[in-house]
């Protein structure tokens, strides 16, 4: 009976320890193994927008940098991977990030995918979407050493009540279908791109990376 009894509580755990999600942050494992430098290589774009990746490339230095990182120069990466003939993206993230970061000498290597880079509109809204997906990578061993992956979204403001009877109504109905159109035609992505990275690396304690050896001596954690 205590056999059978010891043996459903171990089947018990078992199942339980399955349920439980997969943690994306392996904080730890970076503490342990302290980089001092970050190599930032080029952004691979899984969104609609072709101009995705390049914008999202040029969001990720200063936080790095402000976390107390050192990052390696972006066009310089991206020139001397172009020499080394890994001018696609794609090729760059299927490499190791061993053999990236001994190009350069870096501690670690930061893969970063844009999932969605989009605005939907649907007349009377346009939404507004950037996910990301973060990964760092040991630059010796090729081991993750934490990953992320934040989705940010964006709707124009109400444009606010109905004054003046069916009037007013319709007005308001004008503005936003304004305001949507004009989102769509022209969406700003950016701002969404640099909470996404704040949210994902600057969150510490949380879900972000730790401090860095370069941080400024009034940052605590």
């Amino acid at each position: 009976m205590k056999r059978m009894l010891l043996s459903l509580l171990l089947l018990t755990l078992v199942t339980l320890s399955g349920c439980v999600p997969r943690d994306l942050n392996k904080q730890e494992k970076f503490l342990a193994a302290s980089p001092r430098s970050i190599l930032v290589i080029p952004v691979v774009n899984q969104s609609v927008d072709v101009t995705a990746a390049d914008y999202m490339l040029s969001t990720l230095s200063i936080p790095l940098a402000e976390r107390g990182y050192y990052v390696f120069p972006i066009n310089a990466v991206k020139r001397v991977l172009e020499e080394d003939g890994l001018s696609d993206s794609s090729l760059v993230h299927s490499s190791s990030a061993s053999k990236l970061a001994n190009l350069f000498g870096a501690d670690a290597v930061l893969y970063v995918v844009v999932e969605r880079w989009d605005a939907k509109y649907m007349v009377l809204t346009t939404t507004v979407t950037v996910a990301i997906y973060y990964q760092i990578r040991d630059g010796k061993t090729d081991e993750v050493l934490w990953e992320n992956r934040e989705q940010m979204v964006y709707q124009p403001k109400d444009a606010g009540n109905a004054g003046g009877g069916p009037a007013g109504l319709i007005a308001m109905l004008v503005v936003k279908a304004v305001q949507a159109a004009v989102t769509k035609a022209a969406p700003n992505y950016m701002p969404l791109a640099h909470q996404a990275n704040a949210k994902a690396l600057l969150t510490y304690p949380g879900k972000g990376i730790p401090r860095g050896p370069y941080a400024p001596v009034e940052q605590k954690n």
